[in-house]
């Protein structure tokens, strides 16, 4: 009786999480459709944590603890780290640096890939598949890692924590090098002359789909911006984590996926002219580097914790 109880419980619990990813799905599709792409982290932190509501509905007292446990904190770091980068973007503590991305580009292919591909993809008078392409690609940065967070949560907590950890701590090693080493970017470079005539593209997409506000917002930025953090590159970054945080124990397709979305934002930074292939490879790099980082400090902890308990279990007098 108790077992057919509890199944009847799961079920009618597994129902109310799959109406109300149903409804959070459309109501998604309907307000990108007026809208456009989620742009402001705030806004994507808010709509995210209607949709873990929505698939969280037979556990409201879980959903209330994890948004003020698990995603409060996490929010708040990354909105800190929005809030340090613009400040430095306000307040630069050094010149921009302009030439060794430059000369970096030029040693390994004897131009600038941007200047190149734009000479040979790039029609501002005709948009074509190939230029929505790599504004969809690019427009993921803004919600990919909150969604991957949203998703781990749901169905592996632990694995939530870890990946939370490496996301925050390759935003402040992004931000540090922000701040110790801006970094003109290529389309910046182009309009000083620096380069061959490089076109920011994003935006000009953004007009062509007809989406005003959007393409205003993206071409005057916001206060918070900081239009020389582009050393390394977290666009690329951000991706290049998710590749090494599910290559150990993802399947092949998950796998080869992640290796696609990786190359997709890389091709689509360069192409559009927001980042050198110098920015793309410091990504990566930094990538690597936080996610073994992250590994070995957590490694490092937890042995730690059980070494802890286990002098505590030896110092319990044994009874008799």
């Amino acid at each position: 009786m108790e077992e057919a109880t509890r199944e009847r419980s799961w079920m009618n619990a597994h129902t109310a999480s799959i109406a109300g990813l149903v409804v959070y799905v459309i109501a998604t599709i309907i307000l990108v459709s007026a809208d456009g792409v989620l742009l402001a982290r705030d806004t994507v932190f808010a709509w995210l944590m209607v949709g873990m509501l929505m698939v969280s509905l037979s556990d409201l007292k879980g959903w209330a603890r994890g948004v003020i446990v698990d995603w409060l904190p996490y929010f708040g770091i990354l909105f800190l780290y929005d809030f340090l980068r613009g400040q430095v973007g306000q307040n630069p503590i050094f010149e921009p640096h302009l030439m060794p991305q430059i000369d970096f580009d030029r040693f390994l292919f004897s131009s600038v890939p941007s200047v190149s591909l734009q000479e040979r993809f790039w029609d501002p008078l005709h948009i074509d598949a190939l230029d929505v392409a790599v504004w969809a690609v690019y427009m993921t940065h803004f919600f990919m890692v909150f969604l991957i967070s949203a998703v781990l949560w749901r169905v592996a907590r632990p694995k939530f924590l870890e990946f939370r950890a490496m996301v925050c701590t390759l935003s402040m090693a992004a931000f540090t090098t922000y701040a110790l080493f801006p970094a003109v970017p290529p389309w910046m470079a182009s309009d000083q002359n620096a380069v061959g005539p490089i076109t920011r593209l994003i935006g000009n997409v953004w007009a062509h789909l007809g989406v005003g506000a959007a393409s205003a917002i993206w071409g005057h930025g916001s206060d918070w911006s900081n239009v020389v953090a582009a050393v390394p590159s977290l666009h690329v970054g951000f991706p290049a984590l998710i590749l090494c945080f599910f290559w150990p124990t993802g399947k092949w397709w998950v796998r080869a996926i992640c290796l696609a979305y990786v190359l997709a934002m890389s091709f689509a930074l360069v192409y559009a002219g927001e980042h050198y292939v110098f920015d793309i490879v410091l990504g990566w790099i930094y990538a690597l580097a936080t996610y073994v980082g992250v590994r070995k400090v957590r490694a490092l902890w937890a042995s730690r914790r059980e070494r802890r308990a286990a002098q505590r279990a030896d110092e319990v007098p044994a009874t008799s």
